[in-house]
């Protein structure tokens, strides 16, 4: 845990504003910190979330992370901590991450976390197309119908999937790679043909791929995610 500090010092020492000035701030509610009002002589430290006006400050000697997880079977993408087995727990990394995007309980492979809130919208938007590959095992031997269906669009949660790659790899198993992020998306696709997948398993996002194992996590630069940014 990092020392706590009065919030007023806090951003006076960031260089954000005065001591007088952030007081001026709390008293007029303009500042949450972890989402929530904030009173006089609260203490905070560095990895709390304090916005001003909406606008998240952070001290600039901090930098952000970005972390490539290989997310275990049972772990569940969530920043609630009161939820069993969530990810942040299980991670129990030294400053405050959120998960970008989900991959839901009975799913495995690569979850992207960071720190950097304006980097999670850029990574999400769907008519960015970022890709994300999955290698997926169902339950009954796949026929080219199967691939030709799952590639030109399954109606799920009233639209249509996008037009996807898909591609054979085993009688069983399949590898596809999609550009947005419906709902358990692969679940459904499968099941609309009559097929239940008994294991998935996300191995890249965009130029990102799975590369450590189970329950570990590295390191990405800064430089190499954002250069597939839009």
């Amino acid at each position: 845990m990092s020392e706590l500090t009065r919030l007023n010092k806090y951003l006076s020492e960031i260089g954000h504003c005065s001591r007088r000035a952030a007081d001026k701030l709390i008293d007029e509610g303009r500042i949450k910190v972890n989402n929530e009002p904030v009173v006089m002589g609260l203490k905070v430290s560095k990895e709390d979330l304090i916005e001003i006006d909406g606008k998240r400050i952070q001290d600039p000697k901090n930098e952000h992370v970005y972390l490539a997880f290989n997310k275990p079977i049972g772990i569940v993408c969530t920043t609630d901590t009161r939820e069993k087995d969530n990810i942040i727990d299980f991670i129990n990394y030294p400053q405050r991450i959120f998960p970008i995007g989900r991959l839901d309980k009975p799913s495995e492979g690569l979850i992207l976390l960071t720190s950097d809130g304006n980097v999670v919208n850029k990574i999400l938007r769907t008519e960015n197309n970022h890709e994300k590959e999955y290698i997926v095992t169902v339950n009954k031997v796949i026929n080219t119908d199967f691939i030709e269906r799952m590639s030109n669009g399954i109606p799920i949660l009233d639209t249509i999937t996008k037009k996807c790659e898909v591609e054979m790899i085993h009688k069983f198993t399949f590898r596809i790679i999609l550009t947005q992020g419906l709902n358990r998306q692969i679940r459904r696709m499968c099941e609309y043909l009559g097929y239940e997948v008994t294991r998935l398993k996300r191995v890249r996002v965009m130029n990102i791929r799975l590369n450590c194992p189970v329950g570990d996590y590295i390191n990405i630069e800064k430089k190499e995610l954002y250069k597939q940014l839009k």
